[in-house]
């Protein structure tokens, strides 16, 4: 078949990256915002890790203090405040993996089941809001709730004779890694969601009408269609929440400070913060941060590399 004459040819206009800032200034302008914020917090600090390699003295500077090696890292890893803050740290990371990572799954799935669109709207919103609230509203809140004798769940539970006595939720060190990680779920799991409800819609509606056909209930779709639908994205933030269990938050653990439970609250994050800055060594407190990160990344690689090995995408 003849070529229609009429047929007029695409011509493809290349736009230069002159062309793309004349006409997009103000998105680029706005851009500028969130790079400069990272490029100052998260890179313009690296020539101060050198600190952890030197006896840092304050007054005499970088120019003044003398080059150690690893004498910084070799004393850390005698001192027992290090040791315990780091077991301490391992312990609750992997349990808030444990516990806190199903959550968001299992919540995103629930949230994706709901066919009435205003409970959902409004059960989201309710979900998301802990996110958006900071820890030390979230530590006064939960001391005036569980208090042991004036608490408000120790009070009702009193009251409907489910126990004799109040329980310490945050003034005995068990009872204190319990409501610690539980609040923390409650804290994150909502937030957690909005990835996995995105992946979810990426999901070809026709898998679902197949299932209907062949006569799968609620639950077999979901495990057969949406789980397997999401499983990438499963993939992606278990790395990323691997390299993050050597981390502790400072804020998170201070909101929920108490003596009694000490040995359960002192973390890494703690040990940073009293001996870098509280003690004036922070060529110690660089050291911890450097150690930190260097495992994290390591137990990201590993983790990858697990994952592509067994059939996954991975991260990277």
């Amino acid at each position: 078949m003849a070529k229609s004459k009429t047929q007029t040819p695409q011509v493809r206009v290349r736009t230069t990256w002159k062309n793309a800032i004349r006409r997009d200034w103000q998105l680029y302008l706005l851009l500028l915002v969130p790079i400069t914020l990272v490029v100052v917090f998260n890179y313009a600090a690296y020539p101060g890790l050198r600190m952890a390699f030197m006896d840092y003295k304050p007054m005499k500077g970088f120019a003044g203090s003398d080059w150690v090696g690893l004498k910084v890292f070799q004393k850390i890893f005698k001192d027992r405040d290090f040791t315990r803050a780091l077991r301490n740290s391992l312990a609750f990371n992997f349990l808030d993996l444990l516990v806190g990572f199903p959550m968001p799954i299992i919540l995103a799935l629930m949230l994706n089941e709901l066919r009435f669109m205003r409970f959902k709207k409004v059960s989201q919103t309710i979900l998301y809001l802990p996110h958006f609230l900071s820890w030390a509203i979230i530590g006064a809140v939960a001391y005036t709730m569980f208090r042991p004798a004036t608490g408000l769940v120790n009070t009702l539970l009193m009251k409907y004779g489910i126990i004799s006595e109040g329980i310490p939720f945050l003034n005995e060190k068990w009872h204190w890694a319990a409501t610690y990680l539980l609040i923390g779920v409650w804290q994150s799991m909502g937030w957690g969601t909005i990835l996995y409800l995105a992946a979810i819609t990426s999901i070809n509606g026709e898998l679902y009408e197949a299932c209907i056909i062949d006569g799968a209930n609620k639950w077999q779709k979901m495990w057969h269609v949406t789980l397997p639908g999401i499983r990438g994205t499963i993939v992606t933030l278990l790395i990323m929440n691997l390299g993050r269990v050597m981390g502790s938050n400072l804020e998170r653990l201070t909101a929920f400070d108490n003596t009694q439970v000490r040995d359960f609250q002192y973390q890494l994050a703690i040990y940073i913060y009293e001996k870098g800055m509280g003690a004036g060594k922070y060529a110690e407190g660089t050291a911890v941060g450097l150690f930190q990160s260097l495992v994290g990344v390591v137990l990201v690689l590993l983790s990858d590399k697990v994952a592509k090995s067994l059939g996954e995408d991975g991260l990277l």
